[in-house]
């Protein structure tokens, strides 16, 4: 299939002093949108962006067999905004509709909207509106219907949305599906068929383009359509940045000119050098002393633009980072609301616990000891009398169980008495400034006691080795203790199933001077493209279960504030470590 060219367009003489006029000031904004459009990522990542090779002025392979139109010189400019890569592959419309349900192609750069097409791809916002028209061979009906169409034959672009449209309306008409456009104007400039249904302005383009002159669009529109950008169902990433770059496009007047340039009116030649110059000569010397005080009153007005419109974008990058900053601020403050009742609520449960637990370890001694004193006269009355039923059970099998279920009982509850401590210890708020030497072994088995039931529940291999000979460290234990059940938590869910591991390992670095701990799982892992971000505030890649991505950022402040650092490694699939580092002064250096 030949490809299509477009002509030139021809500027009528009187645009030709508009455009030396406002040149100036064309190019100060086409500085200002270049240091206002973001720099690209160091290695930028490739979309593979699919089109219809003749569909102009929206997109058609040129001379060269070129991509070009105003989808392709849009879509480099949202990738160049957005620091992206693209591949522009032009070719027959149904397989490039067929390459993006395959996956062979990320994007498609221009797609009418449709509810039946919504269901297996998702559009950007449109960012043109796009006019069909019926065409016919000339001397027929100049204002023909959708109505006029039935019983015709009607050729339409195959797997188009005007294939789509006519069988929505049911108007009754035989509907012959071509591969490209420029067949469709093809086969009927040739005599076949009655009516073409396509957009009206690449019908208009190709018309003149490949000579066909005994066609015309005929009649009122009968269809405008949303144009949008399109990618496979439920690749949001790549239209989120797309839409972006849209927008971005749309803020810098980017996306007007190449509008303009593209998609204005279809003109007819202007006229020839020869009648420029005569009808320019009429006129020639006013419009020279015109534009030279234009000139100068364009450059003075350019460079006041120019300052203007780089205060302006400084005051809106600056109002931006205020209010992110400040939401940023209000969600802190909601999740600290929300720790701090949360304290309140486990002093008042533990309190409550605490109560009857109290009664429990008091009482206990006091029936075991009874059960002591008892069981001589038990036993005579044993030997007596033979076996006999107490509590239940035959005494021969109790009195040996008995004193084993009183210990279990008393064991038990020093377990919850100590658990109800540590978690309001957990709780308590510190003042700022209050630092002691604490144990770290100490406030790692303190958060383990926490966790027991959340690690029982998530893996059957969990290991804990305490390191010997670790020096005491200077801070606050409750918010190191803090930490560490941020890190275990984060990797209990890490795991997909319960039969992956979790590991707890600390130790002290003699040559170093430092004390580390490590937690290790091995669940799912992170992308490598997140590890740098684990820390920032309200990142997360648990937003569906309920993460809000503060977790790691308090844990890196806490651990700051220590002297330490908090760093992660990664293997995809494989699992995380989070590692703890604590730099230890010598004592010989500090005397």
């Amino acid at each position: 299939m030949p490809s299509v060219r477009t002509t030139k367009r021809h500027d009528r003489p009187e645009r030709h002093l508009c455009l030396f006029l406002f040149a100036a000031v064309f190019s100060l904004c086409s500085v200002v949108c270049a240091h206002a459009a973001p720099a690209a990522d160091a290695a930028p990542s490739l979309v593979i962006v699919g089109g219809d090779r003749s569909y102009p002025p929206y997109e058609f392979l040129d001379k060269d067999d070129k991509p070009s139109g105003y989808n392709v010189e849009l879509t480099r400019a949202v990738a160049r905004v957005m620091g992206l890569k693209v591949e522009i592959r032009l070719g027959a419309w149904s397989e490039r509709r067929q390459d993006l349900v395959r996956g062979d192609v990320d994007l498609l750069e221009g797609m009418s909207y449709s509810d039946e097409r919504a269901k297996s791809v998702d559009f950007s916002p449109p960012h043109t509106i796009v006019h069909h028209s019926i065409f016919a061979r000339k001397g027929g009906s100049r204002h023909p219907t959708l109505a006029d169409l039935r019983g015709k034959e009607v050729l339409v672009l195959d797997d188009g949305i005007m294939q789509e449209f006519l069988a929505a309306q049911r108007i009754g008409a035989k509907v012959i599906p071509v591969p490209t456009h420029a067949d469709v104007l093809r086969a009927l400039a040739a005599g076949k068929h009655d009516y073409a249904v396509m957009a009206k302005l690449p019908g208009l383009y190709l018309i003149r383009e490949l000579g066909l002159s005994n066609l015309e669009a005929v009649g009122d529109p009968v269809s405008a359509q949303q144009y949008c950008f399109a990618v496979k169902k439920g690749n949001a990433a790549l239209l989120a940045r797309f839409n972006e770059g849209l927008a971005i496009l749309k803020n810098t007047g980017e996306y007007q000119k190449i509008y303009n340039k593209w998609l204005g009116v279809l003109e007819p030649p202007g006229l020839s050098w020869s009648e420029v110059f005569k009808y320019g000569a009429v006129v020639v010397l006013p419009l020279i002393l015109l534009a030279g005080g234009a000139v100068l009153w364009s450059r003075t007005l350019g460079r006041e633009v120019a300052a203007r419109t780089a205060e302006l974008t400084r005051e809106v990058e600056e109002r931006r980072h205020a209010e992110e900053e400040l939401i940023n601020r209000q969600q802190q403050l909601v999740q600290a609301d929300k720790m701090a009742a949360l304290g309140i609520l486990v002093s008042g449960v533990a309190h409550e616990i605490n109560n009857p637990n109290g009664l429990i370890l008091l009482n206990l001694p006091v029936v075991m000891e009874a059960f002591r004193d008892a069981e001589p006269i038990l036993e005579e009355y044993y030997q007596d009398n033979g076996d006999f039923e107490f509590g239940g059970l035959p005494y021969s099998r109790m009195r040996e169980a008995l004193p084993k279920l009183m210990q279990q009982m008393q064991e038990g509850s020093r377990r919850v008495k100590l658990i109800v401590e540590d978690l309001k210890d957990f709780a308590r708020q510190q003042e700022p400034g209050q630092a002691a030497e604490f144990d770290l072994n100490e406030t790692v088995q303190a958060a383990l006691r926490l966790l027991a039931n959340l690690v029982e529940k998530s893996t059957e291999h969990f290991s804990v080795s305490l390191g010997t000979g670790i020096p005491r460290l200077n801070g606050s234990a409750q918010r190191i203790e803090q930490v560490v059940v941020n890190l275990v938590v984060n990797a209990c869910q890490a795991l997909p199933a319960p039969d992956r591991g979790i590991e707890l390992v600390t130790w002290f670095d003699v040559d170093k001077r430092q004390v580390i701990l490590e937690v290790r799982d091995e669940g799912t892992g992170i992308a490598p493209e997140h590890l740098s971000r684990l820390t920032d505030p309200f990142f997360t890649t648990k937003r569906d279960s309920g993460g809000t991505g503060l977790g790691l950022s308090v844990s890196s402040g806490i651990v700051k504030e220590h002297g330490g650092e908090l760093s992660f490694s990664s293997v995809p699939g494989a699992g995380t470590t989070a590692r703890l580092t604590f730099t230890v002064p010598d004592k010989e250096s500090m005397a």
